[in-house]
């Protein structure tokens, strides 16, 4: 069979990297049914901090397509992504369109699939965090609704589903994001350099990553988090996304010496430094996940979560964006919190749950 999976933005690539090797074994075991992939990256994420170095890095497949899309504006990204995709879905004519997440290219390409007729497939099904004024809600909702088969990370995506209307062809595969960090967090203890390369080795610290809209759009959310960062009792590590550096100096706000802000870092360096992290402060979904993976406690610096089984397991808090609210929530974490009970997300072969399937069309 022939796939086209779409990609744009980080965590995209990083799953990718996933499914990709899961299709490769798959190929090398059964001969006579391969899947050919061919990747189309929209361009969402184009630095090569946030795109290059991740396909170098986790060996995946060099792209069929990059269409260089860049930012814009929602709808101008979505529009310009639309309109490429439709005409490489044309020329390609695949048996089925893989997507991942809530980024406007998951939305451009379930837009494009579904006036072609060429069946959807999308990872990451179901996960709901029933906050319309986000961006990701609309995308994966919508998303959810043009697709064929939904491979859910959770029991409760796929509640999620079922609540909507959405039965058919819905798989509890678990989370790819799981899989990824089992493959890629053993490769990183071998080959990340970055502890010694920032002199972190043995020195306690905070990891913070900020770059949700909800935040950075919002001049005082943005400032309560930065003052907030820059009174802690530890030094602050934060890889530093595009859209948070351009927030800061368009609202004029001067993070606090004490926050050590770097450039964004490939997935086994971040691993590295995730890993030997006293606590995390994030707005990231997938960051979110990774801590509970790597047992590491997390506070989330917004009002709600798709990925509630990490709330409800113990392992991350929810605090909103106030000041005395963060702080308050760091004082009281412990220096680690390992995940409790069964892992909500999987046997860590979610990637070879999907391939199976997909490989039955």
């Amino acid at each position: 069979m022939k796939l086209v999976t779409v990609i744009g933005a980080r965590p995209q690539f990083v799953k990718a990297a996933a499914v990709a090797r899961a299709i490769r074994t798959h190929n090398a075991a059964n001969p006579s049914n391969p899947i050919e992939e061919r990747i189309v990256h929209t361009g969402q994420h184009y630095d090569a901090n946030m795109s290059d170095v991740f396909f170098e890095e986790l060996d995946i497949p060099n792209p069929a397509y990059n269409l260089g899309i860049g930012s814009g504006s929602h709808g101008q990204q979505t529009g310009h992504m639309l309109m490429r995709l439709e005409e490489i879905l044309q020329a390609e004519r695949p048996d089925a369109l893989l997507v991942y997440g809530d980024t406007n290219s998951t939305l451009a390409g379930a837009l494009a699939a579904s006036k072609l007729h060429i069946p959807i497939a999308h990872v990451e099904a179901g996960l709901r965090s029933f906050n319309r004024r986000m961006p990701e809600e609309i995308n994966r909702v919508l998303t959810d609704h043009m697709s064929d088969i939904l491979f859910c990370p959770t029991k409760k995506a796929v509640t999620n589903l079922s609540e909507e209307g959405i039965h058919r062809n819905v798989y509890d595969v678990g989370d790819v994001m799981y899989d990824c960090f089992l493959i890629f967090s053993r490769l990183s203890d071998d080959k990340s350099l970055i502890l010694n390369n920032l002199s972190l080795t043995n020195t306690p610290y905070y990891l913070a990553t900020i770059h949700r809209a909800e935040n950075t759009d919002h001049p005082e959310r943005l400032k309560n988090i930065f003052e907030a960062l820059g009174a802690l009792d530890l030094p602050v590590v934060m890889p530093l996304h595009p859209r948070t550096r351009n927030a800061l100096k368009t609202k004029g706000i001067v993070p606090d010496a004490h926050i050590r802000m770097l450039e964004p870092l490939p997935y086994l360096d971040m691993c590295q430094v995730l890993k030997n992290a006293r606590l995390v402060l994030t707005d990231s979904g997938g960051l979110q996940k990774e801590a509970m993976f790597a047992g590491v406690p997390c506070i989330t610096l917004r009002d709600e979560t798709e990925w509630g089984e990490t709330v409800t397991s113990g392992c991350n808090q929810l605090v909103g964006a106030e000041k005395e609210a963060i702080l308050a929530a760091v004082h009281s974490r412990g220096a680690t919190l390992p995940p409790q009970g069964k892992n909500p997300y999987g046997d860590g072969h979610a990637s070879e749950h999907i391939v199976t399937i997909l490989s039955r069309l």
